[in-house]
């Protein structure tokens, strides 16, 4: 892997560059840029395919880079502090992202997957081209979601998904017209990132789009049967909050 580290501030990018040297041989450091003008140039002149990329800096935004240099292709890691807004649309489309200061750890966890991306498939810039367009939003409620599936971007609409179930540490989700997804990310991580007004927990295995409940089942302790035709338990403490929102539709 070939990277550049695009951070304003001297420390950070130094102290960076010098764990992935010592830990990482297996990525070449081409060169450290403190702005969004050095990283154009960089990625213009050295052709990286990994950058560790910087959300705010002085002239502009880590998104700007990538705005102006569309033309190329690499993964990305982002680095970011508390931008809320960015860091929903960096989740939205299924890119890594680095809180910093860096945990090594999760710097260890982030290579490790991109490793195994990088394995299965070559970086595509479709699901980042969807982020610059999540970020020109002036709200978070986003109509489309990146599920990546190991050797692909799947960019769906949030409206078509009927339900996400667990399967151990993946997700499966399953969409309007009979098509299911495996996604390498639990069940938690989406309870959390879709739209809580639409999205109800019922089951420690099952998320659901209350838009495509048809029916609810009161036989043994309650099911949701949904429009894909599937019959889902409820659990007993999910019962409650989920006849709530029924009746609220």
């Amino acid at each position: 892997m070939k990277a550049l580290i695009i951070e304003d501030e001297q420390k950070s990018r130094e102290m960076l560059s010098e764990i992935l040297k010592k830990y990482y041989p297996q990525i070449a450091i081409l060169g450290l840029a403190k702005n969004v003008a050095e990283a154009v140039e960089l990625i213009e002149k050295t052709k990286p395919n990994l950058l560790f990329l910087d959300i705010s800096m002085p002239d502009g935004t880590g998104f700007d880079v990538l705005e102006k240099t569309l033309g190329h292709k690499f993964d990305i890691i982002f680095t970011t502090a508390t931008d809320k807004h960015a860091l929903k649309a960096i989740k939205y489309s299924a890119c890594d992202y680095l809180l910093k200061p860096i945990d090594l750890d999760e710097l260890e966890v982030a290579i490790k997957r991109l490793e195994q991306k990088r394995s299965t498939s070559i970086p595509s810039m479709d699901n980042l081209q969807f982020l610059i367009q999540n970020l020109k939003r002036t709200d978070d409620n986003y109509n489309k979601i990146t599920l990546p599936t190991g050797n692909a971007f799947e960019i769906v609409h949030v409206k078509d998904i009927i339900r996400c179930e667990a399967d151990g540490s993946y997700t499966n989700f399953f969409l309007v017209g009979g098509k299911k997804l495996m996604v390498s990310a639990s069940l938690k991580h989406y309870e959390d990132l879709l739209p809580q007004h639409d999205f109800i927990r019922i089951h420690h295995h099952h998320l659901v789009n209350m838009n495509h409940v048809i029916r609810f089942l009161k036989e043994d302790g309650g099911y949701a049967i949904m429009t894909d035709n599937s019959k889902l338990e409820i659990s007993r403490r999910k019962k409650e909050a989920f006849l709530e929102r029924l009746n609220a539709l």
